[in-house]
């Protein structure tokens, strides 16, 4: 007998210290390269970090409100918020991470000069969800190329401009399929994370991006039941830690910077 209940108490030790597991959403590239990144210093934790790679901006949110994923990690505060409104959901951001400067780049043209300078009627390619839309038009306005109605509107669309001296003709895609589309328009307003997979380097190939003081920080996201969870708390004390502003400064030079 007691050797019997000797095993169980071994039992019951290890089990007490066995990982729990924490599965997180999130797009390739910057937020699974950073989650990858700190995988270890949680495991040494006892959590357990799965990461699943999605590339649209839809799925990440339902996995998390259906309980079929922990959290997620590939938005900004204005699309979660625009998501929850539009889904009826109530997910929670948990802590910002990192911001990606959004940018707009060419095939045709070398700089903005060259495009302001050049003929009018121009194919520019812009993000089809709301906030991201908002966003690139945003920034086209901080460059001069167009005025909206409420400058400072993070959910203008098309219709909200105001002045177009160039006469832009603005093309509504998915956000996911804009570096594709590169070569087929003039201008394409890309958000970093796929840039950076499409092996653009924002820091040299964006004709305008947005300064580091942009709003768009970048945050891990879960349901409200979730955001005080242990596991939970770990994951977010690893991602804003001096290891990990040191990485994302390191490895992206500029085209992503730290939030934290």
């Amino acid at each position: 007998m007691k050797k019997l209940l000797a095993v169980f108490a071994a039992v019951a030790a290890l089990s007490a210290h066995a990982d729990e597991t924490l599965t997180v959403a999130a797009s390739a590239v910057p937020h699974a390269e950073i989650l990858e990144f700190v995988k270890p210093t949680l495991a040494k934790e006892g959590v357990d970090l799965q990461i699943k790679v999605f590339n649209d901006y839809v799925q990440p949110n339902l996995q998390v409100a259906e309980k079929r994923m922990d959290a997620n990690f590939f938005q900004h505060q204005p699309y979660l918020d625009e998501f929850n409104k539009g889904k009826g959901t109530d997910l929670v951001s948990v802590g910002k991470v990192h911001v990606e400067p959004f940018g707009a780049y060419s095939e045709k043209y070398k700089s903005l000069t060259e495009l302001s300078e050049g003929p009018d009627g121009i194919n520019v390619a812009i993000p089809n969800d709301a906030t991201n839309e908002g966003r690139a038009l945003l920034l086209l306005a901080k460059a001069g190329l167009i005025t909206l109605k409420d400058p400072t509107s993070i959910l203008a669309t098309p219709k909200d401009v105001l002045q177009n001296p160039k006469n832009l003709k603005f093309r509504e895609l998915e956000a996911a399929t804009l570096p594709r589309v590169l070569t087929q328009v003039d201008l394409a307003l890309i958000n970093t994370n796929f840039a950076l997979a499409a092996k653009l380097d924002p820091t040299k190939d964006a004709l305008i991006i947005e300064g580091a003081e942009s709003p768009y920080a970048n945050i891990l996201v879960t349901r409200t039941e979730n955001k005080d969870a242990d596991a939970v708390k770990k994951l977010v004390a690893a991602l804003q830690s001096p290891e990990v502003k040191a990485f994302i400064l390191e490895k992206y030079k500029g085209a992503v910077v730290p939030a934290f």
